[in-house]
Formats: structure tokens, sequence, C-alpha cells
């Protein structure tokens, strides 16, 4: 019988090819062991063996051979499993045709991909009798033991696919992946990380060394210490629990960050679970938390993985691990994993391969949800679904993390809302009043006049207002004084963070410190003052603004004010935060000088998801995956393409000659043979702006097209020395009447 091969070898002889019954036989077997975990081994293992079926025809193996003809190798194997095995095999369908394009729309129409529904019925090449011989088929396959939700029913077989699919295109990488390094000899790092075991052991002894040196603490430091060790260990004895979802209510400077990795490592250890996954909103607070974690794991902190756009490995390990975690970065299979919403949840919608490949690797998880308030609300109920999805079949435990947590269970009224939610934390409403830090109280209207006093009055204080122009018109009025600064996404990172060590510093002080700043404050950023200032908006952004305001337990709580405000009309909250700010003024008449409590957070939440109705599921994704599941036409890709976490408003990044660093960065990328590291630490020099303005900034000549040579790629950088960038504000591309002065000295 002639010999068919699935992978070619670059000017080495038919010997050195890999077959293509060694190809399908390695994928089906990695595939089957990927899909354990949710019991569908059997599936797994036969999409694995006819994804390249038809690369059993002569077209193909002559392409091999050097012929220039495309030949569509993967709708043979799609054909074969709808016809063996119908339904089920439809949902192997969507994976084996799909496995290089991506998951295509059932039928309809699809966005420069073909429907499923086109590919099957497009003719292929004959195949060659043989692969009958090499890839034995089963007449019949068991169906998963999935229970799905009662409330989305389509929504359980759609996961299923998209989770099949994971299994598929990872195995087929990694074996591809592995023939090619042994063909040329080499070694890929992927894999071989410490047992969970051991980093429980050394995450205790971490813990243990902590608290001997916090034995000597005093006073409202001590009890605070006292309070994070019995949230901790309460939380740790909860992880005898089953499998399933759970709350950690803590209020800010409860220690929620080591309690839920506390709880997660015990629970893994309990119930036998391969890895913990943190998701947090911000990749701020993912720095800190993954140095917190590497730290805390001591020389096994090169376990947890980083995955997010700003991510710059080049100063963390030798090139062998920075490799290693590269390579995980793709199938997150590292014991610890550290990512951003957006990359998790997009990933659950998603449809690409390169984005699909980690999620087999979610199975038998622990994910740790952090400021789970932050849950997008456009698509809080798909969001939901994926995670009840988690839960209900794929051995996970998800834990929903925060201060201000989301009256989204049933228990709370909410409509389809999770159900036996445990929490982990001892009683919330006793943490709130024990962790209190500050008043909090509504003060009405107040012009800018009435801010500027506040701001000459209080050495240090910290204004928050909810839009950049505000923000700079009012650091304008107030530069004056003494230890004014300004904070505002206009600035690139670099110059942020800059900003914030001198603000930290004046604080410890003593010093004037005068901050006026936009929400990109609340995120996670580690500052203390004595009293806050907050523009009205949602009962979640007032709490993580008071997370700002004595953090260290500096002060009595009385003496430490947020106070809430409602600005001039010209600054009023835009239309997105408007119904957050209404809400918030309900809770202010109900609750009171209690505006933050446990039994007040429920309430706003539930107000606000209300109000929302509809809008919890903008885009209609479990309608449409509902409709189409009556006949398996699931629209992957049109899910793929409305499942945005952060809806696009068309920003792109301007690079900011803003030191010495970055202009050196910014020349480097014409030339560059490769650009990833460089981008990464450009993300530093990076301010977004909207397209139309960049367009307008470019036709001005106040930005200059770089081009990197090798890539075909363009980069837009501030022309230096422009004074568009100011040094205390950072970019002023709002500014027009700014704009033409610089165009009539250019």
């Amino acid at each position: 019988m002639p010999t068919y091969y699935g992978h070619t070898a670059e000017n080495r002889p038919q010997s050195d090819w890999q077959t293509l019954k060694s190809h399908a036989e390695n994928v089906a077997a990695l595939a089957a062991q990927f899909a354990e975990p949710f019991g569908a081994a059997d599936i797994a293992r036969y999409t694995g063996l006819l994804h390249d079926l038809g690369k059993y025809s002569d077209p193909f193996q002559l392409r091999l051979a050097g012929s220039p003809q495309r030949v569509d190798h993967a709708t043979a194997g799609a054909k074969e499993a709808i016809a063996r095995w119908q339904l089920m095999g439809k949902l192997m369908a969507y994976c084996i045709a799909g496995h290089h394009a991506g998951l295509a729309n059932g039928s309809g129409e699809g966005k420069g991909r073909s429907t499923l529904q086109e590919r099957l019925a497009a003719e292929v090449p004959p195949l060659n009798a043989v692969w009958q011989t090499e890839i034995p088929l089963p007449e019949h396959i068991a169906a998963p033991p999935l229970k799905p939700n009662p409330k989305y029913r389509g929504f359980t077989q759609a996961f299923f696919t998209r989770m099949l699919y994971s299994c598929l295109v990872d195995a087929d990488y990694l074996d591809t992946e592995a023939f090619y390094a042994k063909l040329e000899n080499k070694t890929v790092e992927r894999g071989d990380y410490p047992a969970l075991s051991a980093l429980q052991q050394a995450f205790a002894q971490h813990l243990q060394n902590t608290r001997a040196k916090a034995q000597n603490s005093k006073g409202g430091q001590a009890e605070l210490n006292r309070l994070r060790n019995e949230i901790l260990e309460h939380a740790q004895q909860q992880a005898a629990l089953p499998p399933g979802l759970f709350t950690l209510t803590v209020p800010t400077g409860g220690g929620k960050t080591y309690t839920s990795m506390a709880f997660a490592l015990e629970h893994a250890r309990q119930y036998g679970q391969r890895r913990i996954i943190y998701v947090i909103p911000f990749t701020s607070i993912i720095e800190q938390n993954a140095a917190a974690f590497r730290q805390a794991f001591g020389d096994l902190g090169a376990a947890v993985l980083e995955h997010h756009s700003t991510f710059d490995d080049s100063t963390l390990l030798d090139r062998d691990s920075r490799d290693k975690l590269r390579h995980a970065t793709e199938n997150w299979d590292a014991p610890i994993i550290t990512t951003t919403a957006v990359q998790f949840f997009e990933s659950l919608f998603a449809d690409r391969a390169s984005r699909c490949r980690k999620l087999h690797n979610i199975a038998n998880s622990i994910i740790i949800l952090d400021e789970a308030q932050m849950l997008p609300l456009h698509l809080l109920r798909p969001v939901m679904a994926a995670i009840d999805e988690l839960a209900r079949n794929y051995r996970c435990s998800v834990v929903m993390c925060t201060a201000t947590q989301p009256a989204i269970s049933a228990d709370n009224g909410f409509y389809g809302g999770f159900e036996d939610v445990r929490e982990i934390a001892p009683e919330p409403a006793r943490l709130y009043a024990a962790l209190r830090r500050t008043t909090v109280r509504h003060i009405g209207k107040q012009s800018d006049a009435e801010l500027l006093e506040q701001l000459s009055a209080q050495p240090q204080l910290l204004i928050i207002v909810n839009n950049r122009r505000h923000a700079r018109s009012l650091y304008d009025s107030a530069k004056h004084l003494d230890g004014t600064y300004h904070l505002t996404t206009l600035m690139c990172a670099a110059h942020r963070s800059q900003t914030l060590e001198t603000i930290r510093a004046r604080l410890a002080a003593g010093e004037p410190c005068r901050l006026i700043a936009t929400s990109l404050i609340e995120a996670g950023v580690d500052v203390s003052f004595p009293r806050l200032m907050r523009a009205e908006a949602g009962a979640d952004a007032i709490a993580q603004a008071a997370g700002r305001c004595n953090r260290e337990n500096q002060w009595q709580a009385e003496d430490s004010e947020v106070l809430i405000f409602c600005p001039e009309e010209q600054w009023k909250a835009p239309p997105e935060l408007a119904t957050f700010a209404a809400c918030m003024r309900g809770i202010v008449r109900q609750y009171g000088a209690d505006l933050l409590s446990p039994d007040a957070i429920t309430a706003y939440f539930a107000d606000i998801y209300h109000l929302a109705g509809n809008e919890l599921d903008k885009h209609r994704i479990l309608e449409e995956i509902q409709n189409a599941g009556r006949e398996l036409n699931f629209p992957f890709q049109t899910i793929a393409d409305k499942c945005r976490v952060i809806e696009s408003k068309h920003m792109l990044p301007v690079l900011i000659p803003f030191n010495a660093e970055a202009g050196q960065l910014i020349n480097a990328l014409e030339h560059a043979d490769t650009i990833g590291g460089l981008l990464r630490k450009l993300q530093r020099y990076t301010v977004q702006v909207p397209e139309s303005t960049l367009c307008e900034l470019s036709k001005a000549g106040l930005v200059e097209v770089i081009n990197a040579k090798h890539f075909g790629n363009q980069f837009y950088a501030l022309v230096p020395g422009s004074s568009l960038y100011d040094a205390a504000a950072g970019l002023s591309w709002d500014n027009t009447v700014f704009i033409e002065a610089e165009k009539s000295v250019l």
C-alpha cells in the first residue's frame, strides 16, 4: 500500500517525513488526554483521527511534493464525522473543518470564512481507501456526560464544541511542533512545572514568615493582622466544600489576594484540581499580584505565568525560561496563571485556534475572579452562562472575589442567577464594620470654584472626576498650589508611574499633595490620602475610590472622609455612567451614611440589573445560541465578533518619546529583526487616541510614521520635542486651540 504523509521535511528524504497515520494517532492520543477531565476522551480521540483525513488524497500528497495547487484537507474528515455519528458528528465537524481556518458559523453568512453548511456541500478530492485501514472508526460514540443548564441547553452544546476544538487544535500544534523539533534536534521548553502541592508548602512557609514579622505590631495594625489571619484561616477551612461556585466578600485591606490563593491551593489539594487561574480586570493589578505570588512561592516563583499585553519578561528570567513562558501563554499549561478579564472571557467565546488552544486547560481548575463586580455589564448573562458551564460540566471551582459583591445569585432575586453559591469569608457584614476606614457621605453639588477652595484648604486631597476634560480643567486652575498633580490616560504609563512615585513620597513625608485624577487611579493604585472627593458614579466605583483613602489605617475612620459630589452641568457623567450615578443616589437616600455596607451594595446592584434588563446580553448572544441549538447551526464566528469585553471606540496608539529610553525604542523599531519584545517595552510609552484625531495629527505633521521594515507594520510616534505632550498632564490632542498653535510653530 502507498504511504501517505502528514508533514514534509525540507531538503530531507521521504523517510524523514511524518506519516499521516503517525500524526493522526499522535493528535488523537493528545486530544483524548486533554478531554479526559470533562469525560470526552473518546470523542476527542476520533476528532483527532479524522482532522487531517483529506490528506489521504493524491492532490494533497502532490502538494507536499511541491505542487502549487491548494487542497482542502479538512472538509473530508468533517463529512465523515457527520455521516457516521450525525448529531455528535456535527459538533466534531465544526472542529475538524475549522482546525486551521477557525470555528465557522453553522449556516447563514460567514465573514470572510465559509460556513460549515457551505463546507459540507463542497466537493473534496477522493480519498485513497488505505485510510480505512489506518484509521479504524467505531459505529457509535457515547455522548459526553454533560448536564445542560435547563435555561440554556444550546449553550451547553456550543460550549462543549469549543472545548473539543481546543483539545484538537492544541494537540495538532503540539504534535507538529514536536515532529519538527525532533527533526532539528531541538528541545522545546514546555511543562516540567512544580506540583501545586509543592507550591502550597512554599506559600504556607511565606505566610508563616509574614506572621512572625508582624508579631510585634501594635494597636490598629495588630488588630488588622488578626482580622486578616482570621479571614484566611476561615477560608482555608471552607476549602473542604465540594467544587462549584463561591464568593469571597472582604473589604479593602482584608487580604483578599492571599486569602483567595490559600483557599485555592487547599481546595485543589483536596479535590485534585490542576491549576489556579487568577482573572483580574486591570493589568496594573495583575503585575502587582503576580509579583506578590512570585515572592510568596520563593524559588518556585517561575511557576506563575502572566498572560497580558504589557508583560515584559526580558528582565525576569534566562532565555530558556522566557521561551518556556511564551510557550505557556499559548495553552496555559502552567500551574498558576494570572490574566486579564479580556483575555479570559473573550477566549471562552473565541473562534480562532490561537485563542482557543488554552481552553481545555481551564477544565478541572480553580478560577478566581478578582474584582468580580467588574464583570462586563453588556455581556453579563453570557459570561454568567460560561461561568456556570465551567462549574457544572468541567470540574471547575469559581471564586468571585471582591469588596462589593455583585448581586447575581438567585438568592439576590437575580432572574436566572447563580444557585448554590457558598461564601468563604466569615460574616461579611461584621468584616465590613471592623475594616471600615472611611466615612462616606454625599455633599450635593460642587462647582469648580468650590472644588478649588477644597484644594486650597486641604494640603493632602485626592479629587476623582469622570472625564479627562474636567480633570485637565481643574488641574489647570489648581496647578499654582504647592504639590498639585494630575493623572490621566493621556499620560503614558511610564509618566504615570513616575508621577505616582513622587506622590507617594510626598504623602509619606507629610508634604502638600493635591491630586486631580480620572477613575484610572481606582484600578488598584496603591496610594493613601487622608481625604478624598469623588464625582458621582456607581457604588462599586465609590468603593474602589474609598480604597485610596486611609489605605494604611493611619487616621480614624471618622476623620477620613470620602465625599461624593455632583459636578457642574458641563461635567456631568457621560451616558454610560449616568445610570450608575442615578442608582447610587437612590442608595444615598435609602442607606444614608452606610453607603458601602453589604446590604447597600446588594441593593445597588439589584437596581442596576433591573434597569439594564435586556442590555445584560446586549448583543443577544444567548438568544442566538439557543435558536441555533435546535439545528446545531451555532454562529461561532458571529459570537466571537460580538463578544468584546471592552467595546472598541476605534482608538489607536501613539508612541510618546517621553524619555531617552522611549526614543531609543522608537528608533529601534525601524530596523528591528524582531519586534515582539520592543512592542512590549513600548507599551509603557503609548497613549491611545481616536482614529480621527490621529489622522488630524498626522496631517498637521505632529506625528511621524515609523516603518518596521522587516514586518510591514506602521507605527505612529509624536514628533520629538512637541509641546503637545505636557510634562505634568500628558497629551493635549483634544485641545484644538493648542493643536493649531503647535502647527503654526512647526
